[in-house]
């Protein structure tokens, strides 16, 4: 069983008498890509700003490397990366001073910017000042900074959120190489086809509240309908579609039936997504 890199219990969170977070409980294995899914307000952001200990728990415990975030914040903080989804770099300096700036914050004389820099496909890019950078370059520079104290942690808040596909497709191959590693990733988002792509397990976060917690193949399962669609070409030309719901005592025959006797063009699958789902859990979409 994989060492438990994060370990939250009954955490709660208070603005005033805003109830942020409520008394939630997860835990997260090294190595493994956690999706923290909700919309805007569900307490993601304040959750992720109470594990990094930019925010102290107002109830409830935080373990990090088996250690208490609030007791023990500077040593964890050297061993984790942050990512926000709003950027906070340096515009006035080149992408490589701002990563040399960010790792003497760390400790750390010496960082292979141009490595880190190729990794997110900005070489050539090196002495541009970061004021002259796209939303997705910007993007990919943070993500750059984030990898600069090789971080067994990353927390990552909406990486690929309005990005062009290039950069996006960047940013979720360094979350599957920092995986690989042996790193965790704790990735906060709206965006269930992100987190569709990316995570081991997915957690419902809605009101304050996780709503469910579980892998996204076991929650489309639980939630999902299993059925088939299958477009049929009619005599006119034109596609007729039709659905049949599996486990049902007709659906064999009814199968057959247009296999044998209509001109099937295509077949596949009908599974939930995690939108439908969280849905159907909380009552409200993810946007």
């Amino acid at each position: 069983m994989p060492a438990k890199t994060i370990s939250v219990k009954d955490l709660e969170y208070r603005y005033g008498a805003t109830h942020a977070v409520q008394g939630i409980s997860f835990e997260v294995a090294k190595g493994e890509i956690l999706g923290f899914l909700g919309p805007n307000g569900a307490g993601k952001t304040t959750t992720v700003k109470v594990l990094t200990g930019l925010l102290p728990p107002f109830k409830g415990e935080v373990m990090i490397f088996g250690k208490d975030i609030a007791r023990n914040t500077k040593k964890i903080q050297a061993r984790i990366g942050v990512s926000f989804e709003k950027t906070n770099l340096y515009e006035q300096m080149t992408a490589e001073e701002n990563l040399k700036f960010f790792a003497r914050l760390f400790g750390i004389r010496h960082v292979d910017s141009f490595h880190l820099l190729e990794r997110v496909e900005l070489t050539g890019k090196e002495n541009d000042r970061v004021e002259t950078y796209s939303k997705g370059m910007k993007q990919r520079l943070m993500m750059a900074r984030t990898l600069v104290n090789t971080p067994d942690i990353l927390f990552l808040d909406e990486p690929t959120e309005g990005l062009d596909p290039v950069s996006a497709d960047t940013i979720r191959r360094i979350i599957l190489e920092e995986r690989e590693r042996g790193a965790t990733v704790f990735l906060t988002t709206h965006d269930m086809h992100e987190a569709d792509k990316l995570s081991d397990r997915v957690a419902f976060i809605h009101q304050g509240k996780i709503a469910a917690i579980d892998t996204p193949h076991s929650l489309k399962q639980a939630y999902g309908e299993r059925a088939v669609n299958v477009e049929i070409l009619q005599d006119d030309g034109t596609l007729r579609k039709e659905k049949l719901i599996l486990g049902q005592k007709s659906s064999a025959e009814e199968l057959k039936h247009m296999m044998e006797k209509e001109n099937v063009v295509t077949m596949h699958s009908a599974e939930a997504t995690l939108e439908d789902i969280f849905i159907q859990i909380t009552g409200r979409g993810l946007a």
